[in-house]
């Protein structure tokens, strides 16, 4: 789509590296960029990098909006050119060494005895600078460990802490929901999780259900959250009703439907489906001091739809009616079948010279 007369290009774009990692960079040479192109970038610790455009144009500016990063910033990072050969080649030797690079500390930083996990590692484009990802439950002084992985690699070691959530994000993988990870997509913005809100969804408080791959409550409890919050306002907060057959209880409540299912206390097992207005209603008598008469005023008789097909009754008749005949037995039963076949051929041998002997007899007579 072209530009208006007199409107210019957005100077910016946003540059994606490994694992999901962008930033937006200034396009400082007016290059025609496009969506998946490798272009060469600066740095903040000097050297280039390599990455690849995600987004160009007017929807950068959006991007940077809620990133609240400044356009007219000074000393922004710039995009230097389009990658060459050259630059892509230099750019996959480093990216090679990056799983020889993350075996390898581990096995130093369990030497040094510290107490921390590294995960990832994002070597720099020009192959001259290491990232390290690491997480750990406490302080760790890595100083020791950082002489000796530049040392032996040759290269300047930057050590960076992440959380179990930005590690999952990192990492990526598949969720319980069939869909690639939202923390490695989309999700940029990492807010805390609480069981509360797996209790006002009523989900049942299951740890290996509610955790991620990322070991914490999932993220995707807080999408749907405030809806849920809203639609309990439907709902009284009393958990129970007096009628003149008696108290009941709630035992079950569906937010989506508004539905809400209560039993007597004296006859748990029968529950009693209503409109959660109408519950509402009974409780509101409640505290007027009134009693409605029973619950089977307001009960609303619900029917299941059943879409599977339904299942074929055998026959009734003899227990062996699913036997196969003998004939069609296999296995062992083979085996018999060939000592009984056996026999009947012996049996027919010694048949045969009685015949013989007496058609010989008649032909004599």
């Amino acid at each position: 789509m072209s530009l208006p007369a007199g409107e210019q290009a957005f100077p910016w774009a946003e540059i994606r590296f490994k694992n999901g990692r962008k930033d937006f960079y200034f396009n400082q040479e007016n290059l025609s960029l496009h969506a998946g192109e490798a272009v060469t970038v600066s740095t903040p610790h000097g050297g280039h990098d390599i990455g690849t455009v995600s987004v160009t144009g007017e929807l950068v500016r959006i991007q940077m909006r809620k990133a609240e990063a400044d356009p007219a910033q000074e000393n922004p990072f710039v995009i230097y050119r389009k990658a060459s050969q050259r630059d892509l080649d230099r750019w996959k030797e480093a990216r090679d060494r990056e799983q020889d690079l993350m075996l390898r500390s581990r096995s130093m930083a369990k030497q040094h005895g510290l107490e921390m996990k590294i995960s990832d590692v994002e070597c720099q484009g020009d192959g001259a600078r290491a990232t390290f990802y690491y997480t750990a439950d406490a302080r760790v002084d890595f100083r020791a460990l950082i002489r000796e992985l530049s040392s032996v690699f040759g290269l300047r070691v930057e050590m960076r802490q992440v959380g179990a959530r930005q590690e999952a994000g990192r990492l990526g993988g598949i969720g319980s929901c069939g869909r690639e990870l939202c923390c490695s997509t989309w999700l940029k913005d990492y807010r805390s999780v609480s069981t509360s809100a797996a209790r006002y969804q009523h989900l049942s408080l299951n740890p290996t259900k509610l955790a991620g791959n990322c070991g914490k409550l999932k993220c995707c409890l807080n999408y749907e959250l405030d809806q849920y919050a809203e639609a309990l306002k439907a709902f009284p907060k009393s958990q129970r009703v007096k009628t003149k057959k008696g108290r009941a209880d709630v035992q079950k409540m569906d937010i989506l439907t508004g539905m809400v299912w209560l039993a007597y206390k004296e006859e748990p097992g029968r529950w009693v489906a209503m409109k959660a207005e109408d519950f509402s209603e009974m409780v509101a008598m409640n505290q007027r001091g009134e009693e409605p008469t029973s619950l089977e005023e307001k009960e609303i008789q619900l029917v299941v739809q059943s879409t599977e097909p339904a299942l074929i009754q055998p026959e009734e008749g003899s227990l062996t009616r699913f036997d196969r005949p003998k004939g069609e037995l296999g296995g062992k039963n083979r085996k018999s079948g060939g000592r009984n076949r056996s026999r009947s051929g012996n049996q027919n041998n010694r048949q045969r010279p009685a015949q013989n002997s007496s058609n010989t007899h008649g032909s004599a007579s």
